[in-house]
């Protein structure tokens, strides 16, 4: 079959061999398992990460639009760059429209360039300048002329038809699948590269807008697949998930070809893909990971109820995958809301918490401006501070290392596969119930991807007990690295339905770790749950770590979601056993039907680590409604799991704070971010609101003795309190954030 040229009107499907051998037939092994070492930034010794992306700090990125070149000022924002101490540009090039002069067909100049090239004097400011750079494009769109001339560029909806632009009619959309990306998008990125040298790309919404039905997708995939498109969004239909693994595919194969295309030019750029992380994320995380020696994480702001902690979240899911590689996190200075105000800005306090989480979590700064004309400068000083402060901290923020060793694991292909259309309320919430609670108890932890849960890596990462929060979809092979983890005297946090499905979202007949929990499910589920409890069985157990709190509370509220099962053998300890629903209404039958039952609320055991198992979603419901009752009994089932045992740092004081803890070749740091706010769960901030004394203890890593500290933020020296491995700093107060930094 002929491959289509971009020069060319002919409509031709592409080839499996001419989509670089990415797509087989079902059951068969494809390109991305056997990716050449030349693609792969820093897992073989010889690649190491280059020097353009290990090194900056702070990124500054300026997304022009197309009026630009006769309006924004390049002296201005050469000279921001400069005060904001930024080491690193991104800066726009091409895509939907070119703002320097392309010679590339089709590749839509900006109607208001004439003979100006503002890529090429900002790329030559920053780099007098000694800055690294990378060109942003955007191949989502493009225009009448290119889809006349190749209308098989252009993404096809189900209704059969070419899609417009659904907020800039004059464009049409393009299928991120076929020769626009493989072939048009490829000859954009050499002619940027060759032309201005740039390090690298990054490439914004590359990856298709939805499903397309156009022909090089029809023929392409059924003859990967030997399925037609499909026509439903259930994920059960075998032929949306053999279009979920394509895409997945198609994806990976097009980052393989721009970067084996520029890497022609210069062995170390790379095409860095803007893509999401976490259970939600419909691409691969891994493989993007393995294939970037940083990756930049576009979480610009919160919307809707959300809290100032989720930027964090965003930064530890990417480090799950990314290792010591460099994550950078992408911050807007406008609102994120669905009407995108695009040309707005946020206070300077949402900005700045923003900002200070995303440093806290181990992500490097990146400011991300849209249109060079400014309509509003008020974030401009904010943005400054921030960026100054992290220069003079330097020494503190970068080579670091986490040291938490609790590790709360999210599965992608629990999202995939199991969330069925409801990934938000069967997946992430439970995630986000477990977050909450772990910033509230000030416990340190990191992200851990499913397919990711071999001992090596666990050991490397120094993680100890594993969080499961509903982790519903497991194979065979990971449910026996989780039962080898606890042999090994690792320990389990699990809940809901972990391990009752398999890889693929199909439910099995038992949990997969039913020898782990020492429970079989009984085939049963009850749920929605109207007014149901959970009592706590204080009289058999007077002492359990488990209570801790709730020493007055005879009874809680339970779950709305809940398992039957059934017991292997008798457990040891029986904390929470079950009050089941009883009406609620009319409030004269409001009563207990049932006052008592043996029914478990949670399974204790020990087989090499410790294990706790919650049949039903007390994870989920949490974030539903943040019982505090709900927190203490998370946070106390992490203190069991782990036999108390001390946690690299413990942090008293008043306030909600995200704690987290670090250590590099000279220092460990402690970073605590105030979140106490009446804006902390729905922004924007309005201000500050400062908390009293907090005492850190931190438990030093081996062969690292305190020598002194300092607050970073308050710029003054502390005494160290203790000797040995443990040490305590008092800071007075945080306003927006400190840092404790123990000189080593």
């Amino acid at each position: 079959m002929i491959r289509p040229s971009f020069l060319s009107s002919r409509i031709q499907p592409l080839t499996r061999r001419e989509f670089l051998q990415t797509t087989a037939v079902a059951g068969a092994v494809t390109a991305i398992a056997s990716v050449t070492p030349g693609l792969v930034w820093g897992q073989e010794p010889s690649v190491a990460v280059p020097q353009w992306a290990s090194k900056p700090m702070r990124w500054a990125q300026l997304t022009l639009v197309e009026d630009d070149p006769v309006h924004f000022d390049v002296g201005f924002w050469l000279d921001y760059f400069k005060r904001t101490r930024s080491d690193a540009a991104c800066l726009s090039a091409g895509g939907c429209v070119a703002f320097y002069p392309t010679e590339v067909p089709f590749h839509h100049r900006s109607t208001f360039l004439g003979n100006k090239d503002p890529f090429g004097d900002l790329v030559a400011g920053c780099r007098k300048m000694g800055m690294a750079v990378i060109a942003r494009t955007d191949p989502h769109g493009t225009y009448d002329d290119a889809a006349a001339a190749h209308p098989d560029w252009i993404m096809v909806g189900a209704d059969g038809k070419p899609r417009r632009h659904w907020a800039s009619p004059e464009m049409w959309v393009t299928c991120a699948y076929g020769p626009y990306n493989f072939e048009f998008m490829t000859e954009v990125h050499k002619e940027i590269v060759s032309k201005y040298k740039v390090d690298g790309l990054f490439m914004n919404r590359w990856e298709g807008s939805g499903d397309c039905y156009c022909v090089h997708c029809t023929q392409n995939f059924k003859q990967a697949t030997g399925f037609d498109l499909p026509r439903t969004a259930d994920t059960h239909d075998p032929a949306r998930q053999a279009y979920m693994k394509w895409r997945r595919e198609q994806l990976v194969a097009v980052l393989d070809t721009w970067n084996g295309a520029i890497r022609k030019i210069n062995p170390e750029a790379t095409a860095i893909p803007n893509n999401g992380s976490g259970a939600t994320n419909p691409l691969d995380d891994i493989e993007t990971s393995r294939r970037s020696p940083m990756l930049v994480a576009d979480r610009q702001a919160r919307h809707g109820v959300s809290a100032p902690w989720q930027v964090g979240k965003v930064a530890k899911e990417y480090r799950a995958t990314m290792g010591d590689k460099p994550v950078i996190g992408l911050i807007g200075v406008g609102p994120e809301e669905t009407y995108r105000w695009k040309d707005s800005v946020n206070s300077n306090a949402e900005i700045r918490i923003w900002m200070l989480d995303a440093v806290a979590n181990g992500m490097r700064l990146w400011f991300s401006k849209f249109s060079g004309t400014l309509h509003d400068e008020r974030w401009l000083q904010g943005v400054e501070d921030v960026f100054v402060w992290s220069a003079k901290n330097d020494a503190y923020l970068s080579g670091r290392r986490p040291m938490a060793t609790i590790g709360v694991v999210y599965s992608q292909q629990t999202g995939w596969y199991y969330g069925n259309g409801k990934i938000e309320a069967r997946v992430e919430d439970y995630q986000l119930g477990w977050y909450q609670a772990l910033v509230e108890s000030r416990i340190p932890f990191e992200m851990v991807h499913d397919r990711l849960l071999d001992r090596a890596n666990l050991e490397r990462a120094g993680i100890t007990t594993l969080i499961l929060p509903n982790i519903a979809a497991l194979s065979d092979a990971q449910c026996e690295q989780l039962r080898s983890f606890v042999k090994r005297g690792g320990n389990l946090v699990a809940t809901y339905e972990t391990s009752l499905y398999d890889e693929l979202g199909k439910r099995r007949k038992n949990f997969a770790l039913a020898d782990v929990f020492g429970v079989d499910w009984a085939g049963k589920s009850e749920g929605p749950m109207q007014n149901s409890y959970i009592q706590l069985e204080h009289e058999a157990l007077p002492k359990s770590v488990i209570f801790k709190g709730l020493e007055d509370a005879p009874r809680v509220i339970n779950g709305t979601q809940r398992l039957e099962v059934t017991p292997r053998a008798s457990f040891k300890e029986t904390p929470l056993t079950l009050i089941p629903s009883y009406p609620d209404l009319p409030m004269e039958k409001v009563y207990p039907r049932v006052g008592k039952t043996d029914i478990s609320c949670l399974y204790l055991s020990e087989q090499g680590g410790r294990v706790a198992y919650f049949p039903f979603d007390l994870d989920r419901t949490f974030w539903e409604v943040l019982s505090v009752d709900h927190l203490k009994l998370l946070r106390n089932s992490v203190v069991w799991a782990t036999g108390g045992a001390a946690q690299p740092v413990a942090v008293e004081g008043p306030g909600l704070m995200d704690v987290t803890a670090w250590h590099n070749a000279g220092s460990v740091t402690v970073h605590l971010v105030n979140l106490t706010n009446p804006m902390a769960l729905k922004g924007p901030y309005r201000d500050f609101f400062p908390v009293g004394e907090q005492r850190v203890k931190v438990q030093m890593p081996a062969g690292m003795k305190a020598k002194g500290a300092r607050l970073l933020v308050a710029g003054t020296s502390v005494k160290v309190e203790g000797s040995g491995q443990t040490v305590t700093v008092v800071v007075p107060s945080v306003l927006d954030h400190e840092v404790v930094a123990i000189e080593v």
